[in-house]
């Protein structure tokens, strides 16, 4: 994500797997706006660490994997370099880099958007409008999908609709002019995240994907301009989309899973600056938090707003973490981490980590967060 607001386009990813099956219906709720409540002090939650600086990177967005090993790996997109980064989760430690630029398997134009789902890693190419498609621990390239149908994807979430078979859903922040820098008309904004549907072979090795089409609200006042992240929760069968776009006021707006606007966003000013990476925090089956990144400069303000009625439930910032774009959270245990860790990219340089329960007890969140 670039810091111009005209080009900040973002996953962020989020962990996939810590909800349950949804059974509500995708019937979209009453238009509503989440109730405001009183702004309390933004906490300061030191970092756990700050991994060492690597500028070339341009890292982006992040996803998390347990190894075989016994070690957590987060798995870093580096625009510049067009490759992928591995850290050891707990300690910050650089283990390798995969892929290099190119078209080709296991090459990569401008990898942005990241996620994880078992051993499969999905990662979306602004350049080479597509999703590759990898199978873990070896980076083994299975194939891709979406080219023909997406433009600039940037933003990744995926939610198992049946043993074997995703829903995949992109972003897709195609821009006009002769800097692609102007955000299309409004009608041309039902295209802004586009909905696949991944079929594994029982090998998990080979997959169908069918493209099952686009959605977007086109109304002036939640219209999404400048879309990047984006994360969902099956339980409640909900969709956040971050509209990074400064000058219609960023925020994160509500759909359903199968691409209707509900019409409910965050209250008007919730994010000073851009609205970035979005994930969802399960505490329990039906309980637990949204987090969302404020990509504020001298550090960033980590938003957090009830899973139900997304109401404010508090804010905090680390003492080194900046600008930061893609976020993963990862809520369960590690070696280092045995409440689960919300790992953040540093200034597009370097990967910093947060304990979890040093989040809980900072915010005097809800205890079962941090058992």
């Amino acid at each position: 994500m670039s810091k111009n607001p005209l080009f900040s386009i973002a996953a962020a990813l989020c962990l996939a797997a810590c909800t349950t099956p949804a059974t509500r219906s995708d019937a979209p709720p009453p238009a509503a706006t989440a109730p405001a409540t009183t702004a309390a002090p933004t906490a300061l939650v030191p970092e756990r660490y700050v991994s060492a600086d690597n500028p070339g990177d341009e890292l982006d967005s992040l996803a998390t994997w347990p190894a075989a090993d016994g070690r957590t790996w987060l798995i870093a997109t580096a625009k510049s370099s067009h490759s992928l980064v591995v850290f050891d989760a707990d300690s910050g430690e650089r283990l390798r880099a995969f892929g290099h630029k190119g078209g080709g398997p296991g090459e990569f134009l401008r990898p942005n958007g990241i996620a994880v789902y078992g051993n499969h890693l999905f990662v979306a190419e602004r350049d080479n409008h597509r999703v590759q498609v990898f199978e873990l621990p070896g980076f083994e390239p299975l194939g891709t999908f979406g080219a023909g149908q997406l433009t600039s994807p940037y933003g990744l979430w995926i939610h198992e609709a049946a043993p074997g078979e995703y829903e995949v859903y992109v972003t897709d922040s195609f821009m006009e002019g002769e800097h692609y820098d102007v955000v299309p008309p409004l009608e041309q904004l039902d295209r802004r995240v586009r909905r696949y549907r991944v079929t594994f072979d029982d090998d998990g090795r080979r997959f169908r994907a069918r493209d099952e089409g686009s959605f977007g609200d086109t109304s002036e006042s939640m219209a999404l301009r400048i879309v990047e992240s984006i994360a969902g929760d099956p339980a409640q069968r909900r969709l956040l989309v971050a509209d990074e776009d400064m000058r219609h006021a960023s925020n994160l707006r509500e759909y359903t899973f199968d691409g209707q606007p509900t019409g409910r966003e965050l209250p008007a000013g919730t994010f000073e600056a851009q609205a970035e990476g979005v994930a969802l925090w399960s505490c329990t089956p039906d309980s637990g938090y949204w987090v969302a990144a404020d990509q504020r400069y001298p550090q960033t303000h980590f938003l957090l707003f009830d899973r139900d009625t997304l109401a404010a439930r508090g804010s905090f910032m680390g003492e080194t973490t900046a600008h930061t774009d893609g976020i993963a959270l990862h809520a369960a245990a590690t070696r280092e981490f045995p409440f689960g860790a919300l790992f953040a990219v540093h200034d597009d340089k370097a990967v910093t980590a947060f304990d979890l329960g040093d989040v809980v007890r900072a915010l005097e969140l809800d205890s079962r967060c941090a058992q």
